[in-house]
């Protein structure tokens, strides 16, 4: 049993259920590849990804109608409909579970570069320079103290206890060693 082509009405009409054999298939890509492909595109609204899932459809029918597979369809345009929309639900949802994977698709000078120029880079390790120059000036006490404080993260009440001072003996150890490299900062621009 075979598929009957109407031209007139531009569908396909089954006498019977019938197995979809591989002639048939080109006859009916001929036939649905383009409704099939604006269908998705109006659904997707993307022409490119609608082509993909336009041949994916046709793919997956062909698979179907491989002489080993028992399968019957008794509605072909219908069934092509169905695993078009089915995929095109699949895809959606993957988009959902990964929207990077699109990503792909975007031209890479499109993309900033927010990466530091080598002159950032070189300004940079000089400042840090300045830095540890001046704190290399602080006497020991208020470098560990900042060390602790603004390098290893710790507050202040968790410095004042590691080295059994106050807190606001820290804070002023802490503000002292911040105006002395704000300063040498300043004299290391000009």
């Amino acid at each position: 049993m075979s598929i009957i082509f109407d031209n007139s009405l531009k569908t396909h009409h089954l006498s019977q259920v019938c197995d979809l054999a591989i002639t048939d298939l080109k006859k009916l890509f001929q036939s649905h590849q383009r409704e099939l492909q604006i269908y998705l595109t109006r659904l997707l609204r993307d022409a490119d990804t609608a082509m993909d899932l336009t041949q994916e459809t046709f793919l997956r029918v062909s698979e179907h109608a491989s002489p080993d597979k028992a399968n019957k369809v008794t509605h072909v345009r219908s069934y092509l409909y169905r695993v078009a929309h089915n995929l095109a639900i699949d895809h959606v949802r993957a988009q959902k579970r990964n929207p990077i994977a699109g990503a792909n698709d975007i031209p890479l000078d499109v993309i900033p570069n927010n990466s530091p120029s080598p002159e950032q880079i070189v300004g940079g390790q000089s400042e840090l320079e300045y830095v540890r120059r001046a704190l290399d000036e602080l006497p020991d006490k208020t470098r560990e103290i900042f060390t602790l404080v603004r390098i290893d993260g710790l507050t202040y009440r968790e410095a004042a206890e590691q080295l059994g001072i106050s807190d606001s003996s820290v804070q002023k150890h802490v503000a002292r060693a911040i105006a002395h490299v704000m300063k040498r900062m300043r004299e290391g621009r000009s």
